[in-house]
Order: structure tokens, then C-alpha cells, then sequence
């Protein structure tokens, strides 16, 4: 293969690992309960194999090419910078901190200290919630507003009126700068919102994550020392610091990050484009609005027309995610789940069942092996069944 189109459909799981329970996960399952509920549209992914994946439902392929299966997470946590580092062959033994009581006096204090000001909230709490509990007493004080979730972050909510978004950015940087050690959360999150009250408050796409640079290397890196190309879309530069990647665009949104793939992919070039398409946890899970998650699964199933029409004989297309986040499961936080595999080539002419992958590591090894890279980051590559 001369080219790679890789896709994370951001928290599109496919059903609940093994010891979910562990994580208070039991039974979740983002895809199985969407097309359950909704049964939404899906004849691109359906033909690849999607319906076929244990525990996700769907139709059932007819004249059906490509290859499907799912994929389990080795790595301690349900994050999305531990799912991406496995995705790209880097495991990780111990899972970033949580904070469900909020960030200790020493952490706060701190934080508080460095940017000269008091801070609001301090507490877990959906990223929309937050808004109307306290962007008003933002706006009147200039405090930002500090919160966490189920996930390891440290997230700054800030009206664009009060601070610019490139003053949240400094504040994020500094925060990141802070939090290591014990307190090495995994990511530090920009949330600018708009709005004039309660009720009308809204974020905007000016976001940006801060994560905590790798711990080891990544396909990413094996690539790029091995003088291939490779590309980063969404929010992927930020999940890795920009280590391993040559060029990225940091589009924003569902729409955008295809748009900006669909322009890549008129390029002549050889590598890995990858891409991160955020909105189905950000907007949909996390927001616990199935109806709305299964309509930004048919609307990416579509736009898969527009992407395979561009694809040569040389290309291959990768679809999985990094966790889930099942709006029908308790609470508003991620969930321990596999993550669908499914791949194509214009050349597929059958369905080949890839099996139940062992760690999303095996992507990596898959990806390392095309490419012609020692590396398999102690995982198993499937490039053999392609």
C-alpha cells in the first residue's frame, strides 16, 4: 500500500470489555445500543462488516468487501489519550490520575497562584452543565472555571468575551506545565464558550487539548524516521504533541476534519493521513443524545461515498475508535469498550473476518508492517489477512 486513510471515530465503541465492570461499564455498548434504539443508515460500514462485529447489530452485509472485527484495550483507563497511544503501539501499565473529589488545594492552589486569580467550580461535571451552573458568576467575576470528568483532565472553561481564547490557551499551558508527577493528568483542556446567560451558553470550536507528550514511540514516530509521511487531522497533533508527525491540519468538527481529508487525499504523496472525528463523543456521548449520535453516524457512513471515490488501488482505509461513551449507559463519562476494525481497499472483493484483536496495538503493527518498519510495538499484525 502507498497510502493510508485512519480513522477514529471518537468514542464509537463496540461493546464492553471484559472487566468493564471494574470501571463501571458493565453492559455498556455505544454502537449495539445506537443501532438498537434508532437504527440508523449505515450501507457503507454494513458492506465493510460492521453488522457482523460481536454484540453490534445492524444488516447484515450483502456483496459485502472488506475486512471488520474489533479490538480490545490493553492499557489501564478509558481515555482518549490512552486509546489513541495504544491505537499507535504505546501501552501504558498505569492509567493517568482521576480526580472525582476535584484537584487538590495543592494542585488549585497552585494553578491559582500561577495566573493570579481565583478559579470557579473545582468538581467534576458535564462540560454543558457547567456553563449554566456558573458561566454567569464567570462573567461577573473573570474567574475561570476549572473542572474534571470521569476521564484524567484538567478542563478551563472561559467566555471569549472575558478571555480571548489565546489568553485560555496561555492558562492551559501553564496548568500543563504544572500537572506532573503524581498529578501528571492526561490531558489539559481548552473550553472557550459564547453566550449571554443561562440557557443560551455555548462552546465553541475554538477548543484545544493539551496532552502530556508520549511516554515511548509510536508508529507515528517509526514512520516518520523511516522518511514516510504522515498527517494528522482534528485534534490528533494535540493527543500527541506533534511528536511523529510531519504536517497537520487542526480542523475542528465532523465536517471539517472529512472536508480536510478529502483535500489530503488529492495529493500525490506516500504515508499515513490520520484523523480524529470528535463530535460523536463531545457533542453526542458525553451529551447522552442518541438520536443525535446515530444521525452523526449516518451522516459519516455518506460521506464515505466522497472518501472511497478518491481512494486508488494503492490506498487502504482504516475505521475504529479509541473507547466508547454510550449515551444509553449511566452517567456521562466514557466507557471500557472494544472498538470496531474495519478496513477496505478498492480491490476487496470478499468480507475477511479479522477476529477479536488483542490490543489496539495490533493496528500499529498492522500499519508498521506496510509500511515496511521493523517495529510491531508487542502486538500482532493482520496485515496478512488484507
Amino acid at each position: 500500500m502507498k497510502r493510508i486513510f485512519w480513522i477514529v471515530l471518537d468514542s464509537v465503541g463496540a461493546g464492553a470489555l471484559p472487566d468493564a465492570a471494574q470501571y463501571g461499564d458493565a453492559g455498556a455498548n455505544t454502537l449495539g445500543h445506537i443501532i438498537e434504539r434508532e437504527q440508523p443508515q449505515l450501507p457503507n460500514m454494513e458492506k465493510m462488516g460492521l453488522g457482523l462485529i460481536p454484540n453490534v447489530g445492524g444488516k447484515l452485509p450483502e456483496n459485502g468487501a472488506g475486512a471488520y472485527g474489533r479490538a480490545a484495550e490493553l492499557s489501564a483507563g478509558k481515555d482518549t489519550t490512552t486509546g489513541h497511544w495504544e491505537l499507535t503501539g504505546l501501552k501504558l501499565e498505569k492509567p493517568f490520575p482521576l480526580y472525582p473529589n476535584g484537584f487538590p488545594p495543592e494542585v488549585i492552589g497552585a494553578f491559582e497562584k500561577a495566573i493570579g486569580t481565583k478559579t470557579l467550580g473545582n468538581y467534576p461535571a458535564s462540560g454543558t452543565a457547567i456553563l449554566d451552573e456558573l458561566g454567569e458568576e464567570h462573567m461577573k467575576t473573570g474567574y475561570p472555571i476549572v473542572y474534571t470528568s470521569g476521564d484524567s483532565v484538567f478542563q478551563i472553561a472561559c467566555h471569549e468575551d472575558v478571555y480571548p481564547v489565546e489568553k485560555l490557551y496561555e492558562m492551559c499551558q501553564t496548568a500543563r506545565d504544572l500537572l506532573v508527577g503524581e498529578h501528571c493528568v492526561g490531558r489539559v483542556i481548552a473550553r472557550p464558550f459564547v453566550g449571554t446567560g443561562k440557557g443560551a451558553f455555548q462552546r465553541t470550536l475554538h477548543r484545544r487539548d493539551y496532552s502530556v507528550e508520549p511516554f515511548g514511540r509510536t508508529v507515528l514516530d517509526a514512520l516518520k524516521d523511516k522518511g514516510v509521511f504522515t498527517m494528522g487531522i482534528g485534534k490528533i497533533e494535540d493527543i500527541f504533541c506533534m511528536q511523529g508527525l510531519c504536517e497537520s491540519d487542526h480542523a475542528a468538527g465532523n465536517p471539517n476534519c472529512v472536508d480536510a481529508l478529502l483535500k489530503v487525499m488529492k495529493r500525490d504523496f506516500e504515508g499515513l493521513v490520520f484523523v480524529n472525528l470528535v463530535d460523536f463523543d463531545s457533542v453526542y456521548g458525553h451529551r447522552r443524545d442518541v438520536k443525535g449520535y446515530a444521525g452523526a453516524l449516518e451522516y459519516f457512513d455518506q460521506r464515505l461515498d466522497e472518501i472511497k471515490a478518491l481512494m486508488t488501488e494503492d490506498d487502504l482505509l482504516i475505521i475504529t475508535a479509541d473507547h466508547g461513551c454510550d449515551p444509553v449507559h449511566t452517567g456521562t463519562d466514557h466507557t471500557r469498550e472494544y472498538v470496531p476494525v474495519l478496513c477496505w481497499n478498492p480491490g476487496m472483493t470478499k468480507l475477511t473476518d479479522l477476529g477479536t484483536r488483542k490490543s489496539y496495538a495490533d493496528i500499529a503493527a498492522t500499519i508498521a508492517e506496510i509500511f515496511g518498519c521493523e517495529e510491531r510495538f508487542n502486538a500482532e499484525s493482520f496485515a496478512n489477512l488484507l
